[in-house]
């Protein structure tokens, strides 16, 4: 992938059986993970699954109890830091206070020799590559949190590195903000064209600017496929509650097929062959229709501004949560007798 001003030809990542042990504690439990030249990875679970772990292995900032790290088809498992050609965005702006954008820019630059006319005109592209042009003379201190992460983002992209590492770079920031910057970092590293991993906590952040999102767990990687693959096709109950499917319904299986709220909709590959199970259903695919002669009884509303949570006990005492849109909403009020349905699409049934 080679676009934009200052841009790059993306390199392949390979990390391969990763294992790290600290005690009696598995970070990572043989990971093995491909990115593409150019391909933008999003590392997606909870804390502590090992998401972290295996950037700092990457980055050379940790090192692997067994397996191998390659980029661009070099082996560097053994290659120190400084030696690996990254550049890296972290949840802490780590800006060096007594210098302007500018210089905090330039910074990786001279460490590496280059002229200060070099260094100059450099950083004063990537100021305007994040849109900070204006502020190149201002300190951390004069600058917002957006405004001092951007600034980090075009440090790590000065030195043109082979492999750009975002580690939860948008948790410290305000909800606008981080959806502001979320997007830019992806608008600058599609310019780019550098390869990225980018780690987070965050299910939207992660379906949002990624090419593949990888889900992680105790160490494992459990899914690593397009966001909208692992959204509509979770390939594990894990995956299935971490990325929204929060309800969970009794279902009986037959024939590919999961029956439940009167409707009978095909199972996910993953599912139980027959019998009962517990299916796992999104918000969205969950109706709420008005009727006097239900079982089901609204418990309560949450109005979430275009859209609204529906909360709703099932004749069995099952709470489910649908999302409508607030206008559909409005018209129920708690107590009221609805009967519950389910959207025809593809269920994971466990």
């Amino acid at each position: 992938m080679t676009t934009g001003a200052g841009s790059t030809t993306g390199v392949g990542v390979e990390l391969t059986d990763l294992t790290r042990v600290y005690g009696s504690v598995k970070a990572l439990d043989g990971l093995t993970l491909h990115i593409e030249p150019g391909e933008f990875v999003a590392l997606l679970g909870p804390s502590g699954c090992g998401k972290t772990t295996a950037l700092r292995i990457l980055a050379g900032l940790d090192e692997a109890t067994s397996g191998t790290v390659s980029v661009g088809g070099r082996d560097l498992t053994k290659v120190p830091a400084n030696k690996r050609d990254m550049g890296m965005v972290f949840q802490a702006y780590s800006l060096f206070p007594h210098l302007t954008a500018l210089q905090n820019v330039e910074f990786g630059l001279k460490v590496r020799g280059r002229g200060k006319s070099d260094r100059s005109t450099r950083g004063a592209e990537m100021l305007e590559l994040v849109g900070l042009s204006a502020h190149m003379d201002k300190y951390a201190a004069e600058m917002s949190g957006g405004q001092q992460q951007r600034v980090a983002l075009a440090r790590a992209l000065a030195i043109q590195p082979s492999v750009l590492l975002l580690d939860e770079p948008l948790s410290a920031l305000d909800a606008k903000v981080r959806v502001q910057l979320r997007d830019e970092i992806r608008r600058v590293q599609l310019e780019v064209g550098t390869t990225t991993l980018f780690v987070t906590h965050d299910q939207e952040e992660a379906l949002a600017v990624a090419d593949r999102v990888g889900v992680m767990s105790q160490g494992r990687l459990e899914q690593l496929a397009p966001p909208a693959q692992v959204y509509a096709d979770p390939a594990t109950p894990f995956v299935a509650e971490f990325v929204g499917l929060n309800n969970k319904v009794p279902a009986r299986v037959e024939g590919g097929r999961a029956l439940l709220l009167g409707a009978s909709v095909p199972t996910l590959t993953g599912s139980i062959a027959s019998g009962m199970g517990t299916a796992l259903l999104r918000p969205e695919s969950v109706t709420v229709t008005a009727d006097p002669a239900g079982t089901s009884t609204v418990k309560s509303v949450a109005f979430l501004g275009p859209i609204s949570r529906v909360y709703v006990a099932l004749a069995d005492g099952t709470v489910v949560d649908a999302q409508l849109s607030s206008a559909a909403a409005r018209t129920f009020e708690p107590g009221a007798t609805v009967t519950v349905g389910v959207e025809p699409t593809r269920l994971l049934v466990v």
